[in-house]
């Protein structure tokens, strides 16, 4: 059957959330999205629904998808993050194709609406089971950037946790510190591979904002209003729904510079965690960079977390202008 694209809309998230059900029928991500969820996602300040995703339909079943999101800085490159989710029944050659064309035209195109002047490069990332948009992207020409991996730890059984080390009190988060966190978040992350500032915004409906964030589990480390450190969590409902599994998920982990080394990352994750898991929550989890300068997979595993799966990032360069 020939596939009609065209941009989604909000409306279309039930059919959105259809097609990434199917896809983890077979890919097992392990990643579980209401429609609500993934309409949220859609609405973001920083998505362009018009302009800038895709849904390839099958009569009036969406069987493709393409998301094509800018950054808020190039600095000094603009690294424009790419989401796809195909139906497992149209996983061809044509439909790989025609995808591939689509996120680099589109790309190009927000590129020079936002950063024409900067270097370009294409960051798509792809579950280790995800073999079939793997290779599509590699035949494209993208190349392996990075790997990350999915940390989890069990909360029945939580070992014994890292202590803040004296002089340091973790403080419930408030949203009053809302923009000092998000000044930290910035700081924190500006030398990580891949990373770039998130703008008011953006944060405020990705992070703070969302249905999903735990502002009783997240806490600082604060100095004269300056959040020092942090850690923020989330609880994603869909997951629990589909697994059963009431799951924390520690979603920003973050140190200035000026405390990094002293052990105040782990001794504000473990209490984060403490309190999950007085919570009623039954494990952690969490996403890092296995090359993390600042050695961040040392610090989880000293509060009990593990290696579960990996996650890929392929990248596609373009030369400036």
């Amino acid at each position: 059957m020939d596939l009609t694209w065209r941009p989604l809309t909000l409306d279309d998230a039930p059919a959105l959330a259809g097609l990434y059900a199917a896809a983890e029928e077979v890919d097992r991500t392990g990643d579980h999205f209401s429609a609500e969820d993934l309409r949220d996602e859609l609405a973001a300040p920083n998505v362009d629904l018009a302009r800038a995703t895709v849904g390839a339909w099958a009569g009036d079943r969406l069987v493709g998808y393409g998301l094509v999101l800018r950054r808020a800085a190039a600095d000094p490159v603009h690294m424009i993050r790419l989401q796809s989710v195909v139906h497992p029944e149209h996983r061809t050659d044509a439909v790989g194709a025609h995808l591939a064309e689509w996120l680099a035209r589109t790309s190009r195109e927000v590129h020079e609406r936002a950063f024409p002047d900067a270097p370009l490069e294409l960051h798509h990332g792809s579950h280790q089971n995800e073999h079939w948009i793997a290779g599509v992207l590699t035949r494209a020409g993208y190349t392996h950037g990075r790997t990350m991996v999915n940390m989890r730890a069990g909360l029945a059984d939580l070992p014994p946790q890292p202590p803040l080390p004296d002089g340091f009190e973790a403080v419930p988060f408030d949203f009053r510190y809302d923009l000092a966190t998000l000044d930290a978040r910035n700081d924190t992350f500006a030398g990580h591979w891949g990373s770039t500032m998130y703008e008011p915004d953006v944060w405020r409906h990705l992070v703070t904002g969302s249905k999903d964030f735990r502002p009783d589990l997240s806490f600082l480390i604060i100095d004269d209003d300056k959040v020092l450190a942090f850690v923020l969590s989330h609880h994603y409902a869909s997951e629990t729904a589909a697994t059963g599994v009431r799951e924390h998920y520690a979603t920003w982990v973050g140190t200035r510079a000026a405390l990094r080394g002293r052990g105040v990352a782990s001794g504000l994750l473990g209490h984060t965690l403490r309190a999950a898991k007085d919570a009623g929550f039954d494990r952690s989890a969490l996403n890092v960079d296995v090359d993390n300068a600042h050695r961040a997979l040392g610090v989880y595993e000293r509060c009990g977390y593990r290696v579960e799966d990996e996650w890929h990032v392929y990248v596609l360069k373009f030369p400036r202008g």
